[in-house]
């Protein structure tokens, strides 16, 4: 490690402006990324920022169909929340299936968001469910906020504040764990709604989280495992590394697919 400034901001507005008056400030909740990369030294910002104290970013409100999670609720927070497992239970257990207990207790929602690791959990749930992303300047779509790799649609000083979307009507989420890192190899998230099936793919894409049209088009005519039979999706666009090639992630996707629309018809 190295020497490093540490505020610990109070409110959204404080951090807000601490990051402003920092060019090379870097914001912390969980710390599950950041903390690392700075041990090993691909991370040294300046100052650190911490948001784990700032209650306004914390909580779980659901009003009707519509479910607002605050930026610094954790993992294990989210998991275990009652009003979330009745209104959409396809996100509370997406939220228990992250990492390992400790990770579930430090990292936040909105870090993971804000991050966009190719490999995490929300991002998939996110663009399946049509979230929307809030930050302290202004409130961006998920399909707008996720643009590759480890990058989202953040601009200098923004910050996220609460993630929010409308339960749907039938929900799950299925993942092929990494047996080390329990990373997705491919995780899918298939949502239907009132605005019809909407399947995102994370852990699987070079690109990071990307919806899948193909299935979408075939669960939009029948919402059932049985309308994948036989689909294959091409290899072109998958990741392919140590862990597993282009070829058997393409196969995967289509697998955990058919497996998270047998759950959601229960």
């Amino acid at each position: 490690m190295y020497s490093v400034n540490y505020h610990r901001a109070a409110s959204v507005e404080e951090a807000a402006s601490l990051l402003a008056a920092n060019g090379e400030a870097k914001l912390v909740s969980g710390g599950m990324t950041l903390i690392p990369a700075m041990k090993t030294r691909l991370a040294a910002p300046s100052d650190l920022i911490d948001l784990r104290h700032i209650t306004a970013l914390k909580g779980v409100t659901v009003a009707g169909s519509t479910v607002t999670i605050g930026a610094g609720t954790t993992h294990a927070e989210v998991a275990g929340n009652g009003e979330l497992a009745a209104a959409c239970p396809a996100f509370a257990r997406l939220a228990g299936g992250i990492g390992d207990p400790h990770v579930r207790h430090l990292g936040t929602i909105g870090g993971s968001v804000a991050n966009n690791d190719p490999a995490a959990d929300y991002p998939a749930a996110l663009l399946a469910l049509g979230a929307t992303v809030v930050t302290n300047t202004r409130e961006i779509a998920a399909e707008d906020f996720f643009t590759g790799l480890f990058e989202t649609a953040l601009g200098d000083g923004e910050i996220v504040t609460a993630i929010r979307f409308t339960a749907p009507e039938k929900a799950a989420y299925q993942k092929f764990r990494n047996p080390a890192s329990r990373y997705a190899m491919a995780g899918v998230f298939v949502a239907k709604g009132g605005d019809g099936v909407k399947v995102a793919v994370t852990g699987a894409g070079d690109t990071g989280v990307f919806r899948s049209a193909e299935m979408e088009a075939a669960l939009s005519s029948s919402f059932d495992a049985s309308a994948l039979d036989g689909m294959t999706l091409p290899a072109d666009g998958m990741m392919s590394d140590i862990h597993a090639s282009a070829d058997y992630r393409a196969n995967l996707v289509v697998v955990m697919a058919r497996r998270a629309v047998t759950a959601a018809r229960g």
